[in-house]
């Protein structure tokens, strides 16, 4: 199995409440996280993770309606630290492009709601993509609203019923000849759209 050598986040983005975030700063310590608030000039606060072994990862925080919003971009190679940041960006629902750097290959998380929505694999060589979800219910939802068909066959009445009375008014061969093509292909039409 190959060992991950680091994890980016790249324009992440989080939304948490002020309980969320509390629990998350609570979950940090049983992490043997250090947690350091930080108050900007701007007004805003700074999150700062700092593990056993240095690292840190610095979430600014803007507070707006009683939630708290985060921009976050880093690099990560503590497991333990990676972990914790992940477990925050999924209980958050964070949206943003996660990087999952392997020797020889980087794979790229895609992530809405807290969700993966697809995962591409990069090598030197190649793109693969690995994963994309696909929103089956929701998609046999629309299709099955699609009325395109039905307006369809109903174009198609409008038309076989004019060239009934064009037919009726046909006065030679030539005329009725041609309505009656235009009749076989409006019901071969008709019929196809039927089934």
């Amino acid at each position: 199995m190959a060992q991950r050598l680091a994890t980016e986040y790249v324009k992440a983005t989080l939304q948490m409440t002020e309980l969320q975030l509390n629990q998350f700063m609570h979950s940090a310590e049983c992490y043997h996280t250090r947690v350091i608030v930080k108050v900007l000039d701007s007004g805003g606060q700074e999150i700062v993770l700092e593990d056993e072994s240095g690292e840190e990862v610095h979430f600014p925080l803007e507070s707006k309606d009683g939630q708290y919003f985060c921009e976050l971009s880093c690099r990560l190679v503590n497991t333990r630290l990676t972990n914790l940041v992940r477990k925050l960006f999924v209980a958050c629902k964070g949206a943003g492009v996660v990087n999952r750097i392997y020797r020889g290959f980087t794979m790229v998380y895609f992530y809405e709601n807290g969700s993966v929505r697809k995962i591409v694999e990069f090598t030197p060589s190649h793109t693969k993509l690995v994963y994309e979800y696909k929103h089956t219910a929701g998609e046999l939802q629309r299709v099955y609203q699609l009325n395109d068909v039905e307006h369809e066959i109903s174009q198609l009445y409008q038309d076989i019923d004019y060239w009934l009375d064009e037919r009726n008014k046909a006065e030679t061969i030539q005329q009725i000849a041609r309505i009656d093509e235009m009749l076989r292909q409006g019901a071969a039409k008709w019929f196809a759209l039927e089934a």
